[in-house]
């Protein structure tokens, strides 16, 4: 017998109230995948096609810095949901993101996914309030982050 996704997805803080009818949709867009250590799951700057549950392993998110190169900037661990560039044009990856250990994920493919959002507007709905707060807490964290480098300096 072959286990689908969805009750992993369903148990999943992130998809947590989301009708039985939108995790069976999540699935068909969903796949399981692994990244080993100092693999990238996604570049700064090339086409956001996904985005990611991880299941085990960490993630950095880095950014290019001229003259300094990657910086890591975030790291997200186990049960963190990355990666909301696929659901705002010109779907294009912000940041980039590398494994820094043994990670898997769930995959869920972009495209897939935006076309279910246009043909159902309130799983479309769905998914921008919960990729919204996401992207709330990231620039809160980012704000944080900046605040804490600017009082090293004095």
């Amino acid at each position: 017998m072959v286990e689908t996704l969805e009750p992993i997805l369903a148990k999943h803080p992130f998809f947590e109230g989301l009708e039985k009818r939108y995790l069976e949709l999540l699935v068909g867009c969903a796949s399981n995948m692994r990244y080993n250590r100092g693999d990238y799951l996604f570049i700064e700057g090339t086409e956001a096609k996904q985005f990611f549950v991880i299941r085990h392993g960490t993630v950095a998110i880095e950014a290019n810095v001229p003259g300094q190169g990657m910086i890591p900037i975030q790291t997200h661990e186990e049960g963190d949901v990355v990666g909301w560039s696929w659901l705002f044009p010109p779907y294009q990856w912000h940041f980039s993101g590398r494994a820094v250990e043994l990670t898997r994920v769930i995959a869920l493919d972009g495209e897939c996914l935006r076309r279910k959002c246009e043909q159902d507007s309130a799983l479309g709905y769905e998914f921008l309030k919960r990729f919204s707060h996401k992207i709330v807490r990231s620039l809160d964290l980012t704000r944080l982050q900046l605040v804490n480098r600017a009082g090293s300096y004095t």
